[in-house]
């Protein structure tokens, strides 16, 4: 039987110094599960990577960490003592209820925000479209899916939910009173960009560049936040030459390198003759240096600044997690007998397989008869007779020994499992 092991860090275990180097990229997680299956001795495998987490789901046949540990240390090039201290891991059951509360938003720095459960189901469908995943895995993640949806369904965590992009966009209606008279540049045309646009759309804001490395999604981008807004579409290349028309800059890119350097803000600022700019990096790993932060006139936001904004409907939130743990908690032991269930797949098969050898033997000795002219009848009452005593030989005996032992135990299993 398989066991399942979560092992991860995420923005409560680990600085961002140290989520970025664990993090994978689109363009290396299928080489990635590659390498963990095949060196790491894990059977199924999942790598769920966002800007606040990176996780791995596995199955395997223990439950240690040992090997996986090993292999994203020498994977992110972080060393075991980092990673010890930021690495948190839960076996079979902790790991069921941990996905379950990953996926429903409970765990996620923005309590109940939707965008974590859109990340998990690519994380599934990139790991089981290069068969990485199987049996126990697809029924843990599509029971997952299940679950969360049930949470937003019938508690009111989705109804108060606010995403990063949401408490990103809020973050900068504090710092400019008229947001919809602020320049925009977007970087990247990802799921958290594209939120973020919405959100910019919905208070107003006139004035969208979106910069991507391809510059047709970035189109298809601007497109969908156009309405009254002047949206414009621009190549990566091209930010230098626009940067500084942007107040405001918000970035959530997969590169691997910064995107926006401290010598371009630098420049940006001078043509915009000091005049403040705000830039939110959601981006893990981040996309803008960090010595930009000690530039005068900016306000240099990553996802870990987003910690200490004020959550409006904590009481709302927290009253709703509670139903969502008791449905989690229920889903849980579903799950879990699930789990157990697969222990007895054994035992039915080699049982099956007895009574199939025990069939074909007594088949073939009832054939000859026939063939050497035997009757008809008599042959198939005494295949029926065979069958039955060969059958109830062995537990019969089983049982006589249990009354003799005084096994009371193993005479109610009997009457249970024979409908006595």
């Amino acid at each position: 039987m398989l066991h399942i092991l979560t092992l991860g860090l995420n923005h409560q275990t680990a600085p961002i110094e140290v989520r970025e180097k664990a993090a994978f990229g689109p363009d290396s997680i299928h080489q990635a599960l590659a390498d963990l299956t095949q060196s790491a001795g894990v059977a199924e495998a999942t790598i769920l990577s966002t800007c606040n987490r990176t996780e791995i789901y596995c199955g395997q046949e223990n439950a240690d960490k040992t090997r996986i540990l090993a292999w994203l240390s020498e994977y992110s090039g972080l060393n075991q003592r980092d990673l010890d201290k930021s690495i948190y891991h839960y076996p079979n059951e902790a790991a069921v209820k941990h996905a379950f509360r990953v996926a429903s938003g409970l765990d996620s720095m923005v309590l109940g925000e939707p965008q974590i459960l859109g990340q998990m189901k690519d994380a599934f469908l990139t790991a089981s479209s290069i068969g990485a995943t199987g049996k126990v895995l697809n029924r843990l993640f599509q029971h997952t899916f299940s679950v969360a949806k049930q949470v937003r369904t019938d508690t009111a965590i989705g109804a108060n939910a606010v995403s990063v992009a949401y408490s990103g966009v809020n973050l900068a209606k504090r710092i400019f009173t008229r947001l919809s008279q602020q320049t925009v540049l977007l970087i990247g045309a990802g799921e958290t960009i594209e939120l973020v646009a919405r959100h910019l759309k919905q208070n107003q804001v006139k004035h969208i560049i979106i910069a991507n490395r391809s510059i047709d999604k970035a189109q298809t981008l601007a497109r969908a936040a156009g309405g009254e807004a002047i949206t414009e579409a621009i190549s990566l290349a091209q930010i230098p030459e626009r940067l500084h028309h942007a107040d405001i800059v918000v970035t959530s890119t997969a590169s691997t390198l910064p995107i926006l350097g401290k010598g371009a803000i630098e420049a940006a600022l001078k043509k915009r003759k000091h005049s403040p700019m705000f830039i939110l990096d959601l981006a893990v790993p981040r996309d803008v240096e960090p010595e930009v932060s000690q530039l005068k006139d900016v306000y240099l936001y990553t996802v870990d600044d987003l910690k200490s904004m004020v959550d409006e409907n904590r009481e709302e939130r927290l009253r709703a997690t509670e139903q969502a743990e008791n449905i989690i908690d229920f889903q849980v032991v579903k799950f879990m007998r699930w789990m157990r269930s697969l222990e007895s797949v054994p035992a039915i098969k080699s049982f099956r397989a007895g009574l199939n050898d025990l069939k074909q033997a007594e088949l073939q000795r009832a054939l000859k008869k026939l063939g050497n002219g035997g009757d008809a009848e008599k042959v198939l009452e005494q295949l029926a007779r065979d069958l039955t005593n060969k059958f109830a030989h062995q537990p019969s005996q089983v049982l006589k020994q249990a009354d003799i032992d005084g096994n009371a135990s193993i005479i109610s299993a009997a009457r249970k499992l024979f409908n006595l």
